[in-house]
């Protein structure tokens, strides 16, 4: 990854934490101030966007780092680790603020001053958008899930810090005390469901998931298409924070020169790159004449058969 990639990750991280720390701090005083549980639960919400900031902050400063004698693939995996973790954050966040509205319906009062819930929750909603925009982008021009994630967890925020502004503003000029708690509920289930969201994609990357069907197709045609293959299988890909992985067995005539094959690999492994970005691809060269062929359905039907023998 270049060195202007990686500076622009962890500044674009470093907003993601200055922004959030302001909206905690003043949506908690606000909050607390008025009286509203749904601006609280927006404070909550906040926290964890802050927390998740951070840990994406750390994520993005570990994964870059170049592999060691201890991590021969790098560091890659610490942003789909962050991810988890801001995942379940997210999912307990969402549980405190049921807890908490609950609470409320039973104990209903009146909050006081919701004109600076309203303002602040105005000026919690312009921050995210652009904020959000900012991380997306950088995200996908880098390839960092940490980014991605913080960045559409923020979008999401923006959704329910609407739907609190219109509970507050139903509050003060309707006077339906109700709308607080409900409100609260309402955010929290948006929370829950972005949170669960996030608990399986991150649990699909962590267990070495292959890329998506089309991408693995797409590199099969890079590799069909070069002059020198004559054809390819065992193809197996899965992804490590902003990188891919590939290993994959490409076919060659068997009379062709040692030096020819080589250059032909390396040709293969720039032009996955060109397409994919950051790609770690490692070419196993074989004969083509009298191979059988083989492919990942054969070969997890192999392993299952190996299985029941065992057993």
């Amino acid at each position: 990854m270049e060195q202007q990639d990686i500076i622009l990750k962890k500044r674009t991280a470093w907003l993601s934490i200055m922004s959030n720390s302001a909206l905690v701090i003043l949506k908690l005083v606000v909050g607390l101030y008025v009286g509203a549980v749904s601006l609280i639960s927006e404070a909550m919400h906040s926290g964890v966007d802050l927390i998740a900031a951070v840990i994406a902050f750390w994520a993005v400063h570990k994964s870059v780092v170049p592999p060691d004698l201890e991590h021969d693939y790098g560091h890659g995996k610490y942003e789909n680790l962050s991810a988890a973790i801001e995942a379940l954050l997210i999912v307990f966040a969402a549980l405190a603020i049921i807890y908490e509205a609950v609470d409320k319906f039973s104990h209903r009062s009146t909050p006081q001053f919701l004109e600076y819930g309203l303002v602040i929750m105005g000026l919690s909603i312009v921050i995210n958008f652009f904020v959000a925009r900012r991380l997306i982008s950088v995200a996908r021009k880098t390839g960092s899930q940490a980014l991605e994630a913080d960045g559409l967890h923020l979008q999401a925020d923006i959704w329910t810090s609407i739907g609190v502004m219109l509970g507050l503003a139903g509050m003060k000029f309707l006077g339906w005390v109700w709308l607080d708690p409900l409100v609260a509920v309402i955010v929290a289930v948006i929370i829950f469901k972005a949170g669960y969201k996030m608990v399986v994609e991150s649990a699909k990357e962590l267990t070495d998931t292959s890329l998506p069907p089309e991408d693995e197709a797409r590199i099969g045609e890079i590799i069909d298409q070069h002059a020198a293959v004559a054809g390819y299988h065992c193809l197996r890909t899965r992804r490590s924070g902003a990188y891919r992985l590939l290993d994959v067995h490409v076919l060659f005539d068997k009379k062709m020169p040692l030096e020819t094959v080589h250059d032909a690999c390396d040709e293969l492994e720039e032009e996955i790159k060109q397409v994919f970005g950051s790609f770690d691809v490692l070419i196993h060269a074989e004969p083509a004449e009298d191979h059988e062929p083989e492919n990942k359905r054969m070969q997890y039907e192999k392993s299952q058969g190996m299985q029941h023998e065992k057993i």
